[in-house]
């Protein structure tokens, strides 16, 4: 991460991140490290054997985005073929309303995106590296009792994007070109945006006067921003970068290159007084080795099913698993 960046965000330090969704712990013991560089490439148990003890029950919620969602019902069809009973509170709202909800002990277990996970703590430790960030967040989780197991290969980054017409008639390919054109162009970007320095914060870096003069507020990594796109009620949009609908309709996605956004690999966030009533190792085992099959390119084609084609997210969770010989 370039030091301008971190300057920016250490003055809105205090502020609420949104997670990918712009919108996207430390262990207790040594059974479930934090600052492990990534997931394991383990196989995973199978169903648990009739004679043993019933696991602690446990709930699993998610943002409210289809790609959080996916990743809550990846990790819940896991635990549930190896024994464990899976109360799912999906769809909890933005990080902000989410955090509280996992603070007050009402889910024990949330997918989270480490860049802008650690940012909603400690901005100044952000950097595009997921390990770095992983290993920060756990340490910077380790006083609210969660910790931080393994992450994905894949990342979901913020990604500011527009039609093709548009960048060939502005010549737009990356972020720097844009506060050249900012009054010529309608926004679309979410509420939050307005305190969010990986939206505002990132914007302002690249000379763009903020607020826009003719803005929407729409929610990021959802269809309604992609389809005011797409029917030119705006012309640049916040999406995320494994958003099906870039691939769909032909979007440029501008580069970043003043590296303002952090590395969103995804990794399971779990309460650690969940973790004492269970066998510690043996249950980060399990989803560590479903984090690691997750690529970009798998998180990019899970999405065209569950946004573009429809697809329920549990169907798209069930088979990918078996694909991957996680779950039979």
């Amino acid at each position: 991460m370039r030091m301008n960046r971190v300057l920016v965000f250490a003055m809105l330090a205090l502020v609420v991140f949104a997670a990918c969704s712009t919108g996207g712990g430390a262990s207790p013991s040594a059974a479930t490290p934090t600052d492990a560089p990534a997931a394991t490439d383990a196989p995973a148990p199978t169903d648990a054997p009739a004679s043993e003890a019933p696991k602690e029950p446990i709930k699993i919620g998610s943002d409210n985005f289809y790609e959080s969602k996916l990743m809550g019902e990846i990790y819940a069809q896991v635990l549930e073929a190896n024994g464990y009973a899976v109360e799912r509170k999906f769809g909890l709202g933005s990080r902000q309303d989410r955090i509280p909800t996992m603070d007050a002990g009402e889910v024990d277990l949330v997918p989270e995106y480490v860049g802008s996970g650690l940012a909603y703590y400690d901005v100044t430790k952000v950097t595009g590296d997921g390990a770095e960030n992983q290993a920060a967040l756990g340490v910077a989780l380790k006083a609210k009792g969660i910790s931080v197991l393994g992450i994905t290969p894949g990342e979901d980054t913020n990604a500011f994007v527009v039609r093709q017409d548009t960048s060939t008639s502005l010549g737009l390919t990356k972020m720097s070109q844009l506060a050249a054109v900012q009054d010529d162009l309608k926004w679309g970007l979410p509420a939050s945006c307005d305190t969010n320095p990986l939206c505002a914060g990132a914007l302002k870096e690249y000379g763009i006067n903020y607020p826009p003069t003719q803005r929407e507020a729409l929610d990021a990594c959802a269809v309604p921003m992609a389809e005011a796109l797409k029917g030119k009620a705006i012309d640049i949009a916040e999406l995320c970068s494994t958003q099906p609908a870039i691939v769909q309709f032909g979007f440029v996605t501008l580069e970043d290159d003043l590296d303002t956004q952090p590395a969103e690999n995804i990794a399971p966030i779990v309460r650690d007084d969940y973790l004492a009533k269970v066998d510690a190792t043996a249950f980060a085992a399990l989803l560590d080795a479903a984090s690691a099959k997750m690529t970009t390119e798998e998180l990019t084609r899970l999405g065209v099913l569950v946004a573009v084609d429809q697809v329920d997210i549990e169907d798209v969770a069930r088979t990918w698993l078996s694909e991957q010989g996680i779950v039979p």
